[in-house]
C-alpha cells in the first residue's frame, strides 16, 4: 500500500489517494478533531466550512470536554489531503475554535458505539448471543421478538459485528460516529 498525490500519467489531477496493486485509487480517510468554545452556532460554521469546500463528512460526533465551557467535534471524511489542508487553516482562524487536529495514521485512537435491534426468536437467541460475546457486544433490551446490543470498537470491528448480525434481520440501528484521541501523552 503506497500514498501518492500528484498527476495521473496522462496529466490528469487525482486525490490525495492509497494506491493498492498500482491500478486502483482510494481516496485517504482522514479523522479531524476540533476542540472549540461551546457556543451557539460553533458546529454548523464548522461543518457548513467542510460541505463548502466539496467534503462529504462520513460521521460527525459532539460531545463536551472535561473542562467547562469546551466541546470536542470529531469528523471523519475521506478526500484530497491538500484541499483538507487548506480547510484546517481555515478552521484553525475561526473565533470559536481552540485547537484542530488532523490525525493520521496511528497517530490517533478511534472508537464508535453502535446500538442494533436485531430480530431473535428462540431459535436464535444463543447464536446471537455468542456473536455478542466474540466481538465483546452487550444484551441491553430483550424482547418477546428481538434483542437490542450495544458494542464498541473501531469501524472495522463494528462493520464485521453488523455483517454477522445482518443474516438475523436487523431492524433498527444506531451509530455515534468515531470520536478520537492522540496516542501517547500529548494532549490537543
Amino acid at each position: 500500500m503506497v500514498r501518492a498525490t500528484g498527476l495521473h500519467p496522462v496529466g490528469h489531477r487525482f486525490e490525495s489517494c492509497v494506491v493498492h496493486h498500482s491500478f486502483y485509487f482510494y481516496p485517504m480517510r482522514h479523522v479531524i478533531s476540533v476542540l472549540v468554545e461551546n457556543k451557539f452556532g460553533v458546529l454548523a460554521r464548522i461543518a457548513g466550512l467542510f460541505s463548502g469546500r466539496g467534503f462529504n463528512i462520513d460521521t460527525l460526533n459532539v460531545g463536551p470536554t472535561h473542562e467547562d465551557g469546551r466541546s470536542r467535534i470529531t469528523v471523519t471524511l475521506n478526500g484530497d489531503e491538500k484541499a483538507l489542508d487548506q480547510c484546517i487553516k481555515q478552521l484553525d482562524k475561526l473565533i470559536d475554535v481552540i485547537r484542530v487536529e488532523n490525525f493520521v495514521g496511528e497517530e490517533g485512537v478511534g472508537r464508535e458505539l453502535v446500538l442494533v435491534k436485531v430480530n431473535a426468536d428462540s431459535q436464535t437467541r444463543a447464536e446471537i448471543t455468542q456473536i455478542c460475546d466474540v466481538f465483546r457486544g452487550k444484551i441491553i433490551d430483550v424482547a418477546p421478538n428481538s434483542l437490542i446490543i450495544e458494542a464498541t470498537g473501531n469501524e472495522n470491528k463494528i462493520k464485521a459485528f453488523l455483517n454477522l448480525l445482518d443474516s438475523f434481520g436487523i431492524s433498527e440501528l444506531a451509530r455515534t460516529g468515531t470520536v478520537s484521541l492522540r496516542r501517547g501523552s500529548q494532549n490537543i
